[in-house]
């Protein structure tokens, strides 16, 4: 993408040296109303919407329309529970963004999730209209997916067969549901395409990865596919390499952790986020079996009690009363070792899963890639690189989970050619 950057730029200079070269020869009227262009090209790098708004409509062509610069309009999506995200890219540069807050008495009175997207497109659309941003300069919507049936990874364009399975919710109702109907229709109204990236049901296990021990139970892949997925892509940057080049352990350090050996560009494995692996902020883990199942049938807790133990109570909570991992972070600058064993202990188990996929990947792996919040912390990063410095020298830290320009990414790698839009 570093390069996809630099080609305007380099446009640009071919561009004035012609101009200047122009001005002798015979056509001054072209040198003539070229600079007042000049002079409106100089505040290009200015952020506001107003003046893309304006420039794109003087160019006056249908449907998709691309900046001045060349770059085109991404319009991008990401419906929470109560809140919708909402951001216009110009290439992989944020124009606008802004968090959308629902009542919440408004969103409840829906049967159905999937019922929820005409309510959110509406403000979606006041949105754009509030930023003057007009449909028909956008190129792409998209969205990050729902509960999808097993794909691999990669930018999907939305079509008919992937909006049935989104209404039937086959796999369950969940807002990430909602997003790929709003982007289809303002994509159908502004001539745009809409795309979904990386979906969290993302599955491109090997056949080994699915065997749990128990012939009832299959493995299954669950991961924080968008955010690792555009950390790999950074960590190819690094090591100017291509994906489909490299075998890397990707590490999502989040309320939830996910690690992954990534085959050439595939998760070929990882460590259900809400089931196995290693404790989180709010998540236990891979907990021994035999006492989970006598706390199961005490007959002191609920079905649900047991899932909210496990998945929203557990792990750094569980053990100091807080998922903060800056405050655990600070009680261990101020001193306090408990906190201080149970931090490392969190980030043992990282480094001990990391282990594990290093395995999967035969000990052939070009880096270690460290993404999501608790990557912030660089006493917990340090922890994890100094036990497992021992299996690549490469070890890149990208902290922050930043959905958004992930989102972006993804759109604009097929809108340059980068890389196909996959058929769902």
């Amino acid at each position: 993408m570093s390069k996809a950057k630099k080609a305007p730029k380099k446009k640009t200079a071919k561009k004035t040296a012609v101009k200047k070269a122009s001005k002798p020869v015979k056509k001054p009227k072209k040198t003539v109303s070229r600079k007042p262009a000049k002079q409106k090209a100089n505040p290009r790098p200015l952020k506001t919407t107003k003046k893309i708004a304006t420039k794109t409509k003087a160019a006056k062509k249908p449907a998709v329309l691309k900046t001045p610069s060349g770059e085109p309009l991404i319009l991008v999506l990401n419906p929470g529970s109560t809140s919708t995200k909402v951001a216009v890219y110009k290439g992989s540069k944020k124009l606008v963004s802004e968090s959308i807050e629902h009542d919440k008495a408004q969103i409840e009175k829906y049967a159905r999730i999937v019922d929820q997207y005409p309510l959110r497109k509406t403000v979606i659309l006041d949105f754009l209209t509030r930023n003057k941003i007009e449909l028909k300069t956008l190129a792409a919507v998209v969205d990050r997916g729902g509960l999808l049936k097993p794909i691999s990874s990669g930018t999907y364009a939305i079509n008919q067969a992937m909006l049935n399975d989104l209404r039937e919710a086959k796999r369950g109702e969940h807002i990430s549901n909602v997003g790929a109907f709003i982007a289809s229709e303002i994509a159908d109204q502004s001539g745009a395409k809409a795309f979904i990236v990386d979906a969290v049901s993302v599955d491109e296990f090997s056949p080994l990865a699915r065997i749990s021990g128990l012939a009832e139970i299959e493995r299954k892949s669950l991961l924080h596919a968008l955010n690792m997925r555009m950390a790999a892509l950074q960590a190819c940057q690094d090591l100017n390499k291509k994906l489909s080049e490299v075998n890397l352990i990707v590490a999502h350090l989040g309320g939830g952790i996910s690690i992954s050996p990534v085959d050439h560009g595939k998760f070929v494995d990882v460590n259900n986020a809400n089931e196995g692996g290693p404790f989180s902020p709010e998540r236990a883990g891979g907990v021994p079996t035999g006492a989970l199942v006598k706390m199961c049938f005490s007959g002191k807790l609920t079905a649900d009690e047991i899932k909210k133990k496990l998945t929203r109570s557990g792990g750094l909570a569980a053990y100091l009363g807080t998922n903060n991992a800056n405050d655990v972070k600070d009680s261990v600058l101020a001193g306090d070792k408990k906190a201080e064993e149970v931090f490392q202990a969190m980030a043992y188990q990282v480094a001990k899963e990391i282990g594990a996929c290093a395995t999967v990947l035969k000990g052939q792996v070009d880096a270690i890639v460290v993404t999501g919040g608790v990557a912030f912390n660089k006493i917990f990063t340090g922890w994890i690189k100094e036990r497992t410095a021992f299996i690549t020298p490469k070890f890149f830290v990208y902290p922050g989970e930043d959905e958004m320009p992930a989102l972006a990414a993804g759109a604009l790698r097929v809108l340059k050619g980068e890389e196909k839009a996959r058929e769902y």
